[in-house]
């Protein structure tokens, strides 16, 4: 598989931990940071549409356009949080949410958290996601 982390981009992974499936436990890199708030699977219009893989879609497409606005590109991803309503409906949804995040952001698997939380702020919701980027000097 080709290495397309950005320059001077480290994983961090410890010696003799098992390795982490579709996730990074640790990145370091250098370089000029771009950060996002939460992104929601809304679309220019703010409709959503129905289920999480679909909204997880639209929202990983978001996060792409706002890195460009930054001159980023999703490997110079370091670090999401995702943040679901219902963790079960991620966990069924896991095979396809995997295939339309490497559909967005191809192979590159920065640090990531998930957390279950009660709602989010726009209730058709079903997911939002923060991302961290570095961008080389």
């Amino acid at each position: 598989m080709t290495d397309i982390r950005p320059q001077g981009a480290a994983i961090l992974q410890p010696a003799g931990w098992p390795a982490p499936r579709g996730y990074a436990n640790g990145m370091a890199a250098s370089g000029r940071l771009v950060v996002t708030g939460g992104v929601v699977g809304w679309d220019r219009e703010e409709r959503f549409p129905e289920g999480i893989v679909a909204q997880v879609l639209q929202a990983l497409r978001n996060i792409r356009a706002i890195l460009a606005e930054a001159g980023a590109e999703p490997h110079h991803l370091v670090r999401l949080t995702w943040y679901v309503t219902d963790m079960d409906a991620y966990l069924e949804a896991r095979r396809d949410l995997g295939g339309v995040y490497r559909d967005v952001f191809g192979a590159h698997f920065p640090a990531m958290a998930l957390v279950q939380v009660v709602r989010l702020v726009e209730s058709p919701a079903l997911v939002e996601i923060e991302a961290t980027a570095v961008v080389p000097e």
